[in-house]
C-alpha cells in the first residue's frame, strides 16, 4: 500500500495530528511513504509556497484522444448561450453508447473541473435515446477543453479558512417536466471545495419556491462539510454564510409564519428555517451578477461564464508562471 502526504494545510497541532496519524497506519499495515502527494487516479498535485494546485490535464488530452478531438477547434464556453435541449431532440438518433462514454468520461473530469458541470450535467439527462442534437452539445464540451486543458484549480496558501456557500437555481428550466435546476458551490479559501448542478426532484410553482429548494440542498451541505471540517480541526465558529440573489427565498427561511403563498412547499424543506435560526448558516443577499453559483444552473454569456470561472479558483498555466510555480 502506497502512502501520500499533503500537509501543506497543516500547521502546529495539526501536522502534529496528521504525523502520529501517519505513524499509526504505518505501525498497523505495510505501507511506503511516498511524500507529498503529486499524482493520483488521473488527479495531478502541485504543492508550492504560494498554495496547491489540482489538474486532470493529462485525462483532458487522454479524452480528447480518444473521442478522436484532438484536432478540433477550442470553443470559449462549454455550452452555447441560451441552448435548450430536449428529450426529442432534432436529428437522428445517434449510438447510445458512444454518448454514454463521453458523458462518463466528462462526469469523472468535474472533480477539478466545476467550470463544466451544468452542461455534463444536463446532457446527462439524454443518455437513454441520445441524438444528434444532444453529441453536438456533449462535443461542444470536448472543444472547450481543447481550449483550456491547461486549467487548474488553485488554493492559494494563507487564505481565511472560513466556508462560504452560494446557492441558485434556475426556474423550470428543463424542457421535458419544467423542473428546475439546482445549484451551489462552497468555498474554502480561493478555491471550490464542493459544488453540485441537479434537477430538482419536484416541480416547483414559483421562483420563490425553486430557490427556496435550492438553500435547503445548500444548507444541507453546509452541514456536512462543517462537520467534516471540525474533524479535521478546522471547526467554523460562526455560522456558515449562504449567498442567495432571491429576497423572498431570505425572508421564507426566516419567517415562522405559513402564508398562502408558501403553505403549499413541503415541510422537510423548513428545515433551512431551523438552520438559520438556530445559526448554523445565515442565507444572505447577493446580486445576481455577483452569484457564483450561477455558473451551475444555466448557460451563460462569454464575459459573466469567464469571470465565474475565475472566481471558482480556476487559473491558466500563463497564470502559473507568473507565481513562478516549480
Amino acid at each position: 500500500m502506497c502512502f501520500y502526504v499533503d500537509d501543506l494545510m497543516f500547521t502546529g497541532n495539526d501536522s502534529i495530528m496528521f504525523a502520529d496519524f501517519k505513524k499509526s497506519m504505518m505501525d498497523e499495515f505495510e505501507m511506503s511513504d511516498l511524500g507529498k502527494m503529486h499524482y493520483f487516479l488521473g488527479l495531478e498535485v502541485v504543492q508550492s509556497d504560494n498554495g496547491i494546485f489540482v489538474s486532470q490535464k493529462k485525462y483532458v488530452r487522454e479524452i480528447l484522444d480518444r473521442f478522436k478531438m484532438h484536432n478540433c477547434n477550442p470553443a470559449n464556453t462549454p455550452v452555447e448561450f441560451g441552448l435548450k435541449l430536449c428529450k426529442v431532440g432534432s436529428g437522428k438518433k445517434v449510438d447510445s453508447t458512444f454518448y454514454k462514454q463521453i458523458v462518463g468520461s466528462l462526469m469523472y473530469l468535474t472533480a477539478t473541473r466545476p467550470d463544466i458541470m451544468y452542461v455534463v450535467s444536463l446532457i446527462s439527462r439524454y443518455m437513454e435515446s441520445p441524438t444528434e442534437i444532444h453529441l453536438l452539445a456533449a462535443k461542444r464540451i470536448l472543444r472547450y477543453l481543447q481550449g483550456t486543458k491547461d486549467f487548474v484549480l488553485f488554493y492559494k496558501k494563507g487564505e481565511k479558512s472560513d466556508l462560504i456557500g452560494f446557492t441558485d437555481s434556475d426556474y423550470a428550466g428543463d424542457q421535458d417536466d419544467r423542473r428546475s435546476t439546482s445549484g451551489y458551490v462552497f468555498m474554502l479559501g480561493t478555491g471550490a471545495v464542493s459544488r453540485s448542478s441537479k434537477k430538482q426532484s419536484i416541480v416547483t410553482l414559483s421562483s420563490t419556491e425553486a430557490e427556496f429548494v435550492a438553500a435547503t440542498t445548500c444548507a444541507c451541505q453546509a452541514v456536512w462539510l462543517r462537520r467534516i471540517l471540525e474533524e479535521l480541526k478546522f471547526k467554523q465558529e460562526k455560522a456558515t454564510t449562504i449567498f442567495c440573489d432571491n429576497n423572498s427565498a431570505i425572508k421564507l427561511s426566516k419567517n415562522l409564519v405559513l402564508h398562502g403563498r408558501s403553505k403549499h412547499i413541503d415541510v422537510k424543506y423548513y428545515f433551512l428555517r431551523d438552520l438559520n435560526n438556530e445559526g448554523t448558516i445565515e442565507l444572505t443577499y447577493c446580486r445576481s451578477e455577483d452569484q457564483l453559483a450561477d455558473i451551475f444552473t444555466k448557460p451563460l454569456k462569454l464575459l459573466s461564464f469567464q469571470n465565474l470561472r475565475r472566481l471558482l479558483g480556476l487559473c491558466t498555466m500563463e497564470e502559473l508562471k507568473k507565481l513562478k510555480i516549480n
